[in-house]
């Protein structure tokens, strides 16, 4: 889809014929203005709503334009990954005077672990005369309105306090906001804009710096800023009633200490959907938070304790959708932080038997403490579940996987991290859970046999077989692609015997794969990877340790070649050259992130003091390109990025 058939299709048909000799003596981007303002454009007054996601070709700017001239009454704009949307281009859309809802999505960067070790960091910024958009001399003013209700702005790094503050001025209506993965703003920047968009009920701002100031912000609604430093806010906005939040998420946000968090949870009464992976979750927060209302709760990742997530699920009985995974003391009955005067005297100590009794669980992801014994115990509650996920700390056994193709008929996904299986249950998963969408089998003891491909998975669209199926060959990778026709997503790892015809199988068993990992995998890219280049619809690709056959000019090769293509993670081990060449903004085509990961020679410890001992390759450290619609940003990690 380009701009030139967007603009064709929106004259009358007589007079396409002569537009489009018109184009090709002309710059559509220098002249779209006059042909709007000279030829006639239809006018489809029904149209409310417009989705041009992963439409790269478009020239976004133009391309609004012709919404705006063609679609009066438009309501809903979805235009997600598109990297070459400028910030100064938002004003614009923001004045859209019917637009109400705007999805400006983007990739989240591979980089939000603050974990993470830099070793090295550079940011490279895009020249001017290659901007689809280049900034005016003069800014341009702000819109007095818009009536954007709900705004997502997920994975844009490249959107800043500034921005925030054109949405604060601007939007009054705003009751939805998704800064997920905004990088550059900052915590006073999205606590001035709570204060100020007084009707916000749904904030998801995992993996950004919200923190203490937002949180106050949260508190302080209707009450001033006393509490809220280095912030300068019209008072008129304070003398607004408060309005209880229904969504709130801020998971993997390092700046929430435990005192503000404890104080934001104890005043929220409303809320249906929370999210604090990650954060310094306590027993007491829990116990101070009077919500009833819980449709979702996510607690991964943190140090929260069996009573108090119970005392929670108790409080919260229309509770659909647990996530609890790497919640070690979920092992534990008690934490040594909770208070006695705080717990409630009448829980029972199981867990998992009340969960059954009180909710109807649709998706459950959980590892410490769950067991084959819980999914008896938590039976009553796995009727509508439709995704289950056990993780470390889990185990579920063979037994208990039987039980799940009695209780959950439902099922759509099922993913299983460091358990025990055999061929028998899985077997028995693919021929009963006739609804199963999506299916992950990783780092499992008991390696399945090649038996379990003869099972007929017409339904699966997304399947996982890491480190379980070293046997697996070309023959059996064909007999997949007739079992598993309909696969959009695939990863293998550790499929050793594997050769350069298994790209062949792949790309002609598997033509629309829209994700492919293939690591460890024998030898399938010691002569190239020309072969994958068919699978046309390709946005995530991950090639490593499959052979050293990798040109030096292969990521630009295959993002030129595969349009859809935003993620590539590879390795230098691969290389045939030694090295590859990296892409800039001119020749980056749809690609949003590259992870190369760099390899170092070291024996097994078992032998370091054996002299002939052979050494093999351990990971070293990982080389990340991000780009955004004004930089690309180099960053060299220890840690492996996948």
């Amino acid at each position: 889809m380009t701009s030139v058939a967007v603009l064709l299709s929106l004259f009358h048909e007589s007079d396409g014929p002569l537009m489009l000799n018109a184009m090709r003596n002309t710059n559509i981007e220098l002249e779209y203005s006059n042909w709007l303002s000279h030829f006639p454009i239809l006018s489809f007054k029904a149209m409310a709503e417009v989705d041009i996601t992963k439409c790269s070709q478009l020239d976004v700017g133009i391309v609004l334009e012709y919404f705006k001239k063609s679609f009066p009454f438009l309501t809903t704009i979805r235009m997600a990954y598109f990297l070459d949307f400028e910030t100064n281009k938002f004003c614009d859309l923001l004045s859209n005077s019917t637009v109400c809802e705007v999805d400006l999505t983007v990739d989240i960067s591979p980089l939000l672990s603050s974990n993470v070790s830099v070793l090295y960091c550079e940011s490279e910024s895009r020249s001017m005369q290659n901007r689809y958009f280049s900034m005016p001399s003069r800014r341009r003013p702000r819109p007095t309105l818009s009536h954007i209700s709900k705004l997502t702005l997920e994975g844009r790094t490249d959107f800043s306090d500034s921005e925030l503050s054109d949405i604060a001025e601007c939007c009054n209506s705003l009751i939805y906001l998704n800064i997920r993965g905004c990088l550059s703003v900052t915590d006073i920047g999205i606590a001035n804009l709570i204060l100020r968009c007084v009707k916000l009920h749904s904030i998801i701002a995992s993996d950004t710096s919200f923190g203490r100031s937002s949180i106050s912000a949260l508190c302080s609604r209707g009450q001033g800023t006393a509490n809220i430093p280095l912030m300068e806010v019209d008072t008129e906005h304070l003398k607004l009633s408060d309005i209880n939040l229904q969504l709130l998420h801020i998971g993997g946000c390092k700046g929430v200490c435990e005192t503000s968090l404890e104080d934001l949870l104890s005043k929220e009464h409303k809320l249906k959907s929370l999210c604090l992976r990650g954060t310094c979750l306590v027993d007491q927060a829990l116990y101070r938070f009077p919500g009833s209302t819980l449709e979702m709760l996510d607690v991964s990742n943190t140090m929260i304790s069996r009573d108090a997530l119970m005392h929670t699920v108790v409080r919260n009985s229309g509770l659909t959708h647990l996530v609890a995974s790497g919640c070690r003391n979920l092992c534990l009955h008690r934490s040594k932080n909770s208070e006695d005067n705080l717990s409630p005297p009448n829980l029972s100590e199981n867990f998992f038997i009340k969960l059954g009794k009180e909710c109807q669980l649709e998706k459950l992801t959980i590892g410490w403490g769950f067991s084959d014994l819980s999914v008896n115990e938590i039976a009553p509650a796995l009727i509508s579940l439709k995704a289950l996920t056990v993780g470390l700390g889990g185990s579920l056994g063979p037994e208990g996987l039987k039980q799940l193709c009695i209780l959950c008929p439902l099922l759509e996904s099922l993913s299983i991290t460091f358990q025990v299986i055999s061929d028998v249950v899985i077997m028995n998963l693919l021929v009963t859970l006739r609804k199963l969408q999506a299916l992950s089998v990783c780092y499992c003891i008991g390696d399945l046999s090649p038996l379990f491909l003869n099972c007929k998975a017409s339904y699966l669209r997304k399947l996982k077989l890491e480190r379980v199926t070293p046997w697996m060959t070309n023959d059996d990778l064909a007999l997949l692609t007739q079992n598993c026709a309909n696969l959009m997503e695939l990863s293998l790892v550790g499929c050793t015997r594997l050769d350069v015809d298994a790209q062949q199988i792949i790309s002609s068993g598997w033509p629309g794969l829209v994700s492919l990992h293939l690591e460890d995998c024998g030898l399938v890219t010691a002569d190239g990877v020309d072969n994958l280049f068919d699978c046309k619809a390709m946005e995530n690709l991950l090639l490593r340790h499959n052979g050293c056959g990798i040109r030096r000019n292969f990521i630009i090769h295959a993002a030129s070649k595969l349009p859809m293509l935003r993620s590539l993670s590879l390795d230098w081990c691969d290389a045939s050259e030694g090295d590859l060449n990296l892409p800039n903004f001119s020749d980056r085509y749809s690609l949003s992130n590259v992870k190369i990961a760099r390899c170092k020679l070291r024996k097994c410890s078992l032998d370091f003091h054996n002299k002939s001992a052979p050494e093999r390759p351990v990971h070293k450290e990982t080389l990340v390109l991000v780009w955004n619609s004004t930089s690309l940003q180099k960053t060299v990690v220890k840690e492996r990025i996948t």
